[in-house]
């Protein structure tokens, strides 16, 4: 083809000169599209519809250029590659234009390099990476020739200028790997790699890990032992067992549970741990229920140490100043003293619907409140929370139920005021959120206190005293002194809880790693000033608070909530105030930690290479570590006594003896074969029926004691004797029966009497 075909003024200096270094001319050279540009006579070697004919091209289409390139539009560009735009470009593309250009032979050599080499898109890439063209340097649209110079076989002529074998675009080595396609199993495994990856995840198990080490040796015989004692553990263990067992046979005598016959309310005699029903769900029997109780004391660790990371780290705190919250709130040396009431231990849930409300508002103690953060689903599933953790007691839940109440009632007012200035402040999704939750969180409320107020109606002896307040108020010595449990201080505070009148209660020591940590946040910390006061005051409050009447003789603190708050006066230990003064402080001291952390990080980046040493990561832990170590028990578990086989077999309403609230315990445990209903039981206090009970079979057996058991509706008593030592009832078995219309039998050491 001549000049006067291409349209275009011929341009020498569009590449090198063929040959000036010694590489190939473009004679010798292959095209990007596999053509290579030929003398006008035939090759031997090639077939005669080879891109080296001169015969033009079938009369259906218009000339090809020099390279032989076959286009499905009129004209091509000047370097014979295919373009979207109007003219072609100096660099060889053929475009979609009518004009061509002169040069349209494109070698992959050095006149492809220059070109290369000098033409970039609009972000930078080569010419030949844009969306449009594909990797080898061919159009990329459908309605172009395919990648080896022929035809897709959409057109029926042959394709020109085209070589049977084509070399691979050398370009294509530098472009980015091509993303692998993925199957579903791989797909679900980098899914499970991220959830296992995740910093809560993380959190989660390391809170499990750290559980099971600091309780220990819970988990050690975990059918056959209890931490502490035997006898609150198994009242609490048969509640949970009770609970599953009902709501599985006969949900609608949930409170009308089988001790304490023939009372009715009685699951209400105390805090029932009803949020722990579904565990309750699985399993049959004492060894059952002993070890659904020590599970359960080992996760209710866990969850506190993860609900007060989870509640540090939304407010602003670091991951080891949010660790350092969590092991304090979790492993404080007061909460020792505590093991055996898991309705006390099980506090996770405040700090957890906490840090999931906060959340779902968008606010932070370190940032404050960001709109853009809201979120409703986080809002509700904290009242959800919330509600279940109000459902395991009101002992630590009635408190929370306040504390809610009042920063529900802030948020109202901020409501009313912001909603002049700015539209819809807190959301609607968010308010309906709340407004639901909170509604979810009242109803649950309301229900479970109903049972409450029918026991304090019904048995007035129930209701606490400011005597009995009084008499478990504990000193401010309290707050420096350790229970017996701890391995750390124990032995070193013997005498000072010598003092004490009622130690188990009155040892309150949250830590002296913790208030070192704590005192130190007030000077130095990621919160802002006013926030370091507001901790504080916290802290001071519910000191004061949990000193019951021993501060200033409550006055100004206790006593007028003992009066005036619906449910207060049914808290018969003020100490346990101080879950709320570790959870403070344990904020206090995660600013402080965060702080520190951030300052190891700008001195570590001042270190060439910029990356911690061992020792600056080591101070970071230690705080962590302080607190821990300060968190080791030495609690004891007893094992607990074995199930008598006749508690198996004997039906009820039935009478066990002898009869105490700490020997009655064990004996709710081992009814959770059958549940039979029985006279025994033992709670926050004692029922007067159960007191005449008791005093009416002190000469049994009887006329008197065996009428008065008829008319109550017993109708077995089962004797334990190795028990009896010690007891009112001791002597018992040398009396006779003759006459008194009973029969006596033994039955696997046990004495049973049929009335």
């Amino acid at each position: 083809m001549t000049k006067e075909h291409s349209g275009a003024t011929d341009r020498s200096d569009a590449a090198p000169r063929p040959g000036s270094d010694g590489s190939p001319t473009d004679e010798q050279k292959p095209a990007p599209g596999g053509a290579v540009d030929k003398p006008q006579e035939t090759r031997a070697d090639n077939p005669p519809a080879d891109a080296g004919k001169t015969t033009p091209a079938a009369p259906a289409r218009t000339e090809a250029g020099k390279n032989g390139r076959t286009e499905k539009r009129r004209d091509a560009g000047k370097n014979g590659r295919s373009g979207k735009g109007n003219e072609a470009g100096r660099n060889g593309r053929a475009g979609r234009s009518r004009g061509a250009g002169k040069n349209s032979k494109v070698g992959a050599g050095d006149t492809v390099a220059a070109a290369a080499a000098t033409t970039t898109d609009d972000e930078g890439k080569p010419a030949g990476d844009r969306d449009e063209n594909k990797p080898d340097g061919t159009d990329g649209d459908r309605d172009e020739s395919t990648a080896d110079g022929t035809d897709d076989g959409r057109d029926k002529s042959t394709a020109e200028g085209m070589d049977d074998e084509q070399p691979a675009d050398p370009w294509t080595a530098f472009g980015p790997a091509p993303e692998p396609v993925l199957g579903r199993a791989r797909r679900a495994g980098r899914a499970v790699g991220r959830f296992l990856a995740h910093e809560w995840t993380l959190a989660a198990l390391a809170a499990l890990v750290v559980a099971a080490a600091m309780t220990w040796p819970t988990l050690r015989y975990p059918r056959y032992t209890l931490p502490q004692d035997y006898w609150d553990p198994s009242l609490q263990a048969w509640q949970m067992a009770w609970s599953g067992h009902i709501l599985r046979t006969d949900p609608a005598m949930l409170w009308h549970s089988n001790t304490f016959f023939p009372e009715n309310w009685s699951f209400a005699f105390s805090d029932t741990l009803l949020g722990y029903a579904p565990a309750g769900l699985i399993g049959v029997g004492p060894e059952h229920a002993v070890l659904r109780y020590n599970i359960m004391f080992v996760l209710a660790h866990a969850l506190a140490a993860f609900g007060a990371y989870a509640l540090a780290r939304q407010l602003g705190a670091g991951r080891i100043g949010g660790a350092v919250a969590g092991a304090s709130f979790a492993y404080a040396p007061w909460l020792l003293a505590q093991a055996g009431h898991l309705h006390i231990i099980s506090n996770g849930g405040i700090p957890l619907a906490l840090a999931m409300l906060a959340r779902g508002h968008g606010w932070s103690l370190r940032y404050g409140y960001r709109p853009r953060r809201r979120h409703a689903g986080w809002a509700l599933a904290g009242w959800l929370v919330a509600s279940w953790q109000l459902s395991l007691g009101f002992g630590i839940g009635l408190p929370f139920v306040y504390l809610l109440a009042g920063v529900g009632l802030v948020t109202v007012v901020l409501w009313f005021v912001r909603r002049r200035s700015v539209k819809r402040p807190f959301g609607r999704r968010l308010l309906l959120a709340d407004l639901a939750g909170g509604l979810v969180f009242a109803a649950v409320g309301v229900l479970l206190a109903i049972p409450f107020f029918t026991v304090a109606e019904a048995h007035p002896n129930a209701a606490r005293s400011l005597a009995e307040i009084q008499l478990y108020s504990p000193p401010a010595s309290g707050f420096f002194t350790a229970p017996a449990e701890s391995r750390v201080w124990g032995e070193l505070h013997e005498g000072a809880r010598a003092v004490l009148p009622w130690s188990p209660e009155m040892t309150l020591l949250p830590g002296f790693a913790l208030y070192a940590l704590a005192a130190g946040g007030l000077f130095f910390s990621v919160w802002r000033v006013r926030h370091r006061l507001f901790l504080l005051a916290g802290v001071l409050v519910t000191m004061a608070l949990a000193m019951g009447t021993e501060f200033f003789e409550g006055r100004f603190t206790y006593v007028p909530l003992f009066h005036y708050l619906p449910g207060w006066n049914g808290l018969r230990t003020p100490g346990r105030m101080m879950l709320w003064t570790t959870l403070l402080l344990g904020l206090l001291a995660a600013g402080a930690v965060t702080a520190f952390c951030a300052r190891v990080r700008e001195l570590a980046a001042e270190r060439v290479p910029p990356w911690p040493g061992p020792w600056l990561r080591l101070a970071t832990l230690l705080p962590l570590l302080l607190v821990l170590v300060e968190g080791l028990n030495v609690t004891p578990h007893p094992v607990v006594p074995q199930q008598p086989a006749v508690m198996r077999t004997v039906d009820g309403p039935m009478l066990v003896l002898p009869s105490s609230p700490n020997l009655d315990q064990p004996v709710m445990l081992w009814s959770t074969d059958r549940f039979q209903q029985m006279v025994n039981g033992g709670s926050g206090f004692t029922p007067d029926s159960q007191t005449r009970t008791r005093e009416a079979t002190v000469s049994f057996p009887d006329y008197a004691s065996i009428d008065y058991l008829r008319r109550i509706g017993v109708r077995t008593v089962v004797v334990l004797p190795e028990q009896l030592d010690g007891t009112p009832w001791e002597g018992m078995l040398d009396r006779p029966v003759e006459g008194l219309g009973v029969t006596r039998e033994q039955v696997d050491g046990s004495v049973v009497y049929r009335l």
